[in-house]
């Protein structure tokens, strides 16, 4: 199988990770949504990522459609999400939730990247922060209500694990937020980055550079 996407993504890196956790091996393309765009439109034709190319020649685009089917592929025995009831209601919110802020900031760094300083919206921009920072709030108030080593759902690391920790550290590294602010969180999310498959597929965030039109 052939993942496509760098791993500054939360996204293209929540995927990596679990199909690392999982035993599932797959090659890698290292490919920009800036640079390389024209490449992913050949797999992707909105241009996004992540892709994953089964070897049957078969593409799957976004990442919860992937981590459904690397569940599937992994067996019911193995899965990182909840088959049912409360515990996979309860990732789906967290995850959801998680997703719905990093967009926020996604669309506040493009506000950089690809528009001119004449054209940039300073509400627009607030707007975001605004609903980025109420996305550590909330996940910061879930993790204060759980023991320190609990998992966030069940008795192991599940998906809502991963997807919160690659949110997070995207979200303080991209907008340069101190993670103090946010102590239960950030345990939490250090104590999954000092992990080897964790730091296997991280790539720090770098600033959009407006000349390039690379975010």
């Amino acid at each position: 199988m052939l993942l496509i996407g760098m791993f500054d993504s939360p996204y293209v890196r929540r995927v990596a990770i679990s199909m690392d956790l999982l035993g599932l091996s797959f090659e890698h393309r290292n490919w920009s949504v800036g640079a390389d765009f024209e490449k992913i439109r050949a797999y992707n034709p909105v241009g996004r990522v992540p892709a994953l190319i089964l070897d049957d020649g078969e593409v799957l685009v976004e990442s919860a459609a992937i981590l459904d089917f690397v569940d599937e592929t992994a067996g019911p025995d193995c899965a990182l999400l909840p088959s049912r009831g409360k515990d996979r209601r309860h990732a789906l919110q967290l995850m959801s939730i998680a997703c719905s802020g990093v967009d926020k900031v996604v669309a506040q760094l493009y506000e950089v990247a690809f528009r001119p300083p004449e054209r940039r919206h300073p509400q627009w921009v607030a707007r975001c922060r605004a609903q980025s920072d109420a996305t550590l709030q909330y996940l910061e108030e879930r993790a204060a209500q759980l023991a320190p080593q609990q998992w966030w759902v069940g008795a192991q690391m599940s998906q809502a694990d991963i997807t919160v920790a690659c949110v997070c550290t995207f979200i303080f590294e991209s907008l340069g937020i101190d993670s103090a602010q946010f102590p239960q969180l950030a345990s939490r999310v250090r104590r999954l980055e000092a992990l080897p498959v964790f730091q296997k597929y991280h790539q720090p965030f770098f600033s959009p550079d407006p000349a390039s039109g690379s975010p």
